[in-house]
């Protein structure tokens, strides 16, 4: 017997707020529906905050109801309050396209080709709007105290926020009504702070409509780390979707590391495990937790999901180079990829003594301290021990002359990049 989507996403706690459960819970019982999220283009890559909304949607297309994703090309372009104390600032056309057509992409990307999704834009009705018609067809249905009780515009009414912002859940409103008039789209998905937007969309559905049009809002819990900080954030930034900006072997190692208390929560909200999976993940983080089987499968599943096999392949390989110190297995490629975002020191491109070239690229603050440390076999130089102080550093043996890869110890690597 299939699991109901709703029951699914309870067990998985992926679920905020709903306006109607019951109904709801029905509704999709009863129905293959169709839904949809939306994603404004302020950047040109999504990050991983943005994958909690769409994990859900890839479920209700796994569950067969049919996903419509959103691409607020309009919204986009004026910009959501929510989560903000200040103004956004705007940005050009030509950027906001830009970022639709890069958004669009990585979306085609997660759910597949042959996936039963459709992707829509909002700017090709919301700019066919004229001033009046706005203002006779939609805001007069619009009640201004009921638009400054919504948290989204109530947390900026000390600071100020402008008419261009305060009108973005009007705007937010027609999509919603526009999908369920010409799609039947009956569910609106989004993160916690979207609920006033979704709540406002359904109420312009009844009034315009009626109040027999069956609608429903659901939101995703805040994502909260179990320290009490924001998920997704890491001290270099944010940890995007696009390979470019965040390197597969990086974000591997992001979900690999992550804090047993939060595993689970993870595994249940970013994979496609089944509960009994699941389970018997979270009973060996209770019983072997230095085994980190929990965080391996995380990383493995949600890097599949997001990259490809051939990625995960390659961020396993690299990972697997590094703990083993075999980095001469490296290609130049993987060493770029690995060391990305590692702080590089930069050396002479001739041949120069490992004393001399530890100092005068930091890796040991004195040269007593570098003896000492070759002396001892600390030092490994592209996998190689190195333990003789007259020993000589060749750039131009390994990776095609460009770096260098110094350990010390077990763990601490040191990337020096060879100067042309």
């Amino acid at each position: 017997m299939n699991v109901n989507i709703i029951e699914e996403l309870t067990w998985r706690d992926a679920i905020n707020q709903q306006t109607d459960a019951e109904g709801l819970k029905k509704l999709v019982s009863d129905h293959k529906i169709a839904l949809y999220c939306g994603v404004d283009p302020t950047g040109d890559s999504m990050h991983i905050g943005h994958l909690i909304p769409f994990m859900m949607m890839k479920r209700f297309e796994l569950a067969g109801h049919h996903p419509y994703i959103l691409i607020g090309g309009a919204t986009g372009s004026i910009g959501d309050p929510s989560g903000r104390k200040t103004e956004r600032q705007l940005q050009t056309m030509e950027q906001v396209n830009h970022n639709v057509e890069a958004l669009g992409a990585q979306m085609k990307r997660l759910f597949g080709g042959d996936a039963n999704v459709t992707m829509v834009n909002n700017y090709e009705w919301l700019s066919k709007i004229s001033l009046l018609d706005f203002l006779r067809d939609y805001g007069k249905v619009v009640n201004v105290n009921t638009m400054l009780a919504k948290d989204i515009v109530a947390s900026r009414l000390e600071v100020g926020i402008s008419y261009t912002e305060f009108t973005y859940q009007i705007l937010q409103s027609i999509d919603f009504m526009t999908l369920h008039r010409e799609h039947n789209i009956q569910l609106q998905i989004g993160g916690a702070d979207q609920w006033g937007n979704i709540t406002s969309g359904i109420d312009m559905i009844h009034k315009i409509m009626g109040s027999d049009e069956e609608v429903y809002g659901l939101t995703i819990p805040l994502m909260l780390k179990a320290d009490g900080t924001k998920f997704g954030k890491t001290a270099g930034g944010a940890i995007w979707l696009d390979p470019k900006k965040t390197s597969p072997y990086e974000f591997y190692q992001f979900w690999l590391n992550q804090d047993d208390r939060d595993v689970v929560k993870y595994l249940k909200f970013f994979t496609f495990l089944s509960k009994d999976e699941i389970d018997q993940l979270a009973k060996e983080v209770k019983e072997n937790p230095a085994g980190r089987h929990a965080q391996k499968r995380l990383a493995e599943e949600v890097t599949r999901f997001v990259h490809s096999q051939e990625a995960l392949d390659q961020a396993e390989k690299i990972s697997d180079i590094l703990f083993s110190g075999n980095v001469k297995e490296l290609s130049v490629a993987e060493v770029q990829e690995a060391f990305e975002k590692v702080p590089h020191v930069e050396m002479s491109s001739d041949s120069v003594n490992i004393i001399d070239v530890l100092t005068e690229t930091g890796i040991e603050p004195s040269r007593r301290q570098a003896r000492e440390d070759v002396s001892a076999g600390a030092i490994y130089v592209n996998g190689e021990k190195v333990d003789e102080i007259d020993a000589v550093v060749d750039p131009s043996t390994n990776f095609s002359g460009k770096f260098v890869i110094f350990r010390r110890g077990k763990r601490n690597y040191f990337l020096a990049k060879a100067k042309n």
